[in-house]
């Protein structure tokens, strides 16, 4: 699976209790207790990633510069009240609380230097809440002391280019009748690591992995694909079309993939969303009607995959889909991904259907 590269994390992070909305400061390495539901049974363990900006502004200020924040915040929210009982519903804190600790966060005296760091590298910054259980008590029940913490990191960079991936249809991230995959959980990621590791059985240096549908019963060709192990996934096209897969229960709503979408539409190139199923995927890659298949997503905004292998059940290559760095939308896509990063660093105009989300520090 892929990791964050050059990676240096602030020196300390933030604790939101639901019950009470208490905040406090705490160091980076702050313990989490041994004897928790969040560890146990990974109850409560919900988590989000959130790219931001940072530059210096007039009379020593700090400016950060997020880009469509309501929706990680929303996100956040939709899967902390998944982790929550019926009776517990009226803790799940509003979007403006959420965001509000958040930015207290950043702005705490504690964390000046690091974003003064990342200003002047002009690094990437990811901002990583995160759901625990405070109470010492391995129950297997809802949480008794639920919180959001958070911590701040900067890095280089996610996954990358070139990479290369194969197609695992014996596992299924998430159930669809579940409603999980749409969501953050820790419960997902598993399956995702594990994914990368059964591709690298079969292509060593795979990097990622691409899931089908939950219907593992059903023939190989009608399933549907879904998305990366831990990205989603477009698919451009040699007729200069580019395919998005749609949302569904399955499917992990990217604020990324979004911003991407109305950035393509924005440079003249028509996005189509719907679903593909493997065969089709198959019939295409045979063809050599695929340009690229990227990966998408907050990390690493868009990476265009050098190789996919699709192969059987039993893990036999059906045939290779290799990028096409000769054509203009393989072009396009890598330009689509610069002006993404551009609109935090305000080099751009947003897009209609973006919004820029700015703070002073």
């Amino acid at each position: 699976m892929a990791g964050f590269e050059g990676i240096k994390w602030a020196g300390k992070q933030m604790c939101f209790l639901l019950e009470d909305e208490s905040f406090e400061m705490m160091d980076d390495d702050a313990k989490v207790f041994a004897v928790s539901r969040s560890i146990h049974y990974g109850l409560f363990l919900a988590f989000e990633g959130i790219r931001f900006f940072c530059k210096k502004g007039n009379k020593d200020n700090i400016e950060i510069n997020f880009l469509n924040l309501n929706r990680n915040l929303e996100r956040l929210q939709r899967s902390i009240s998944f982790n929550l009982s019926s009776n517990q519903q009226e803790m799940v804190p509003s979007i403006k609380k959420i965001e509000d600790s958040l930015i207290r966060y950043l702005r705490e005296p504690s964390m000046r230097e690091f974003l003064i760091e990342t200003a002047e590298l002009k690094s990437q910054g990811y901002l990583r809440p995160f759901t625990f259980d405070e109470a010492q008590s391995i129950g297997v029940t809802f949480p008794e002391n639920p919180s959001i913490r958070a911590v701040a990191c900067l890095y280089d960079r996610y996954l990358g280019e070139p990479f290369s991936g194969v197609v695992v249809p014996g596992v299924v991230r998430a159930v669809g009748v579940n409603g999980t995959g749409c969501l953050k959980l820790g419960v997902n990621y598993l399956m995702s690591v594990k994914a990368v590791d059964m591709a690298r059985q079969i292509l060593p240096e795979a990097s990622s992995a691409l899931f089908l549908d939950d219907r593992p019963y059903d023939p190989l060709e009608s399933r549907k694909i879904t998305e990366w192990d831990s990205s989603c996934c477009l698919f451009a096209l040699r007729d200069g079309t580019i395919v998005k897969i749609p949302e569904s229960n399955l499917i992990l709503p990217s604020v990324t993939i979004q911003g991407i979408c109305v950035i393509l539409e924005h440079m003249g190139i028509k996005v189509e969303e719907r679903d593909m199923t493997y065969g089709e995927l198959i019939d295409l890659s045979k063809k050599n009607e695929i340009v690229a298949i990227c990966s998408i997503g907050t990390a690493g905004i868009l990476n265009r995959a050098r190789l996919l292998l699709l192969v059987d059940e039993a893990g036999k290559t059906i045939t290779e889909q290799h990028a096409d760095e000769t054509h203009k939308l393989y072009q396009k896509l890598g330009e689509a991904r610069t002006f993404y990063w551009d609109i935090y660093k305000e080099k751009v105009p947003v897009p209609n259907g973006l919004k820029l989300n700015k703070y002073v520090l």
